[in-house]
């Protein structure tokens, strides 16, 4: 789960992480006054979406009035803004923040994140942060640093110093940036992040560390133990079909293809994925069910799938071990009834209660193709959308 820049912040200034004062609008009005709160003679005006880039895509603005500020806010706020995370749809943006302007000297990059290599977390720098990050690591990823930690321990001083010295960091701003690591490190394990990401960390005229801009993400399936942060979930800012899968516990990615899959398992799910490609064709989505899914999962599953209209054509590809496949057959006629089915569904199943499964998908009347095995699945619905 993602949060906004205004809601990361505040989490980590919690935490004592140095971030400029800010407040939220959602309207140009509120946004003239939050420039009125702020008590500044300059401020900077952010359009709050879940997508990198905002800058180069004109949702950041540098203002010195409450009029500027609000003629700003009136400009973005309602419409998309379009940069390159957010393909070419765009983000509706629906508020800004309105946060204090900084003396900035210099731009790094930092970030901590989920390092599988190292089975812990890592640290991400680079004295070259700002706008141009991913260009940076495309171009020149030798000045990208990484520094993992020891889980055991946490960040060590030698880590920073090494990293301090790496970014050309001295005195008052090097040990500021030491106990930075120290805080962002103990936010990212007690809120189960996944991410956190200063883009650009500032040093300021002063040689203070500030955090300009701050991404946070975190673990799903810790969410339980942070209803805090669950709460800042927007809803707004997610697909529509994964935000309804999240309803039924359902792993639900959309991708760029025309073939829906239904699959129980995530390496099933991948290992489906990767036969249609195989067979020349595009998967829709990842979708996995899960082990221990019921006849009403299955079918909101299934509403899912065909709500995209992307979607030529569905592949399922079950394997019943804990879950039956009688459950799956009658969740599938089920929804596939509600739905008025018209696209070419293909159904591979395996396991426990297969003959019943198989029963009730041949007397449902349903046009349904049955197929022996992953490869016969896959070629049948490639050929099926073909037509």
């Amino acid at each position: 789960m993602n949060v906004h820049e205004f809601q990361a912040k505040a989490i980590l200034a919690k935490y004592g992480a140095p971030v400029p004062k800010g407040q939220v609008a959602t309207s140009p009005e509120a946004t003239a006054a939050a420039f009125r709160a702020l008590g500044e003679a300059r401020a900077v005006v952010k359009a709050q979406i879940h997508a990198g880039g905002r800058g180069k895509a004109g949702g950041v603005k540098l203002v010195s009035s409450a009029q500027q500020a609000q003629d700003f806010a009136a400009s973005i706020l309602g419409k998309p803004l379009v940069t390159h995370q957010t393909g070419p749809e765009g983000r509706v943006v629906r508020r800004v923040y309105v946060e204090a302007a900084s003396e900035v000297a210099r731009e790094l990059y930092l970030a901590m994140l989920v390092d599988r290599s190292s089975e812990g977390v890592a640290i991400i720098a680079s004295a070259a942060g700002g706008m141009d990050i991913e260009e940076v690591a495309a171009k020149t990823p030798d000045k990208i640093l990484s520094e993992p930690i020891d889980v055991a321990i946490g960040v060590a001083g030698f880590q920073s110093r090494r990293l301090a010295l790496a970014l050309d960091l001295a005195g008052k701003t090097a040990a500021e940036f030491g106990t930075l690591l120290t805080t962002l490190y103990r936010a990212f394990m007690e809120t189960d992040a996944s991410l956190i990401e200063i883009n650009p960390l500032v040093i300021t005229a002063d040689g203070s560390v500030v955090c300009l801009d701050a991404k946070m993400g975190f673990d799903d399936n810790a969410l339980f133990r942070h209803p805090e942060i669950r709460e800042l979930r927007d809803p707004g800012e997610e697909d529509p079909s994964e935000s309804e899968a999240a309803k039924f516990n359902l792993s639900y990615v959309q991708l760029d293809g025309n073939i829906g899959c239904m699959v129980n398992g995530a390496g099933l799910a991948m290992a489906t994925m990767d036969i249609i490609k195989f067979h020349g064709a595009e998967p829709a989505n990842f979708l996995d069910i899960g082990g221990g899914a019921d006849a009403e999962k299955v079918a909101a599953a299934f509403r899912i799938l065909l709500a995209d209209p992307r979607v030529k054509g569905v592949l399922i590809n079950i394997f019943g071990g804990i879950m039956r496949c009688d459950v799956l057959a009658q969740g599938v006629v089920e929804a596939a009834r509600q739905v008025k089915l018209n696209a070419p569904l293909v159904v591979r199943m395996e396991g426990t209660n297969v003959e019943q499964g198989r029963e009730i998908l041949k007397s449902s009347g349903l046009k349904i193709t049955a197929a022996s095995d992953m490869a016969d699945a896959a070629q049948r619905i490639v050929a099926l959308i073909g037509k």
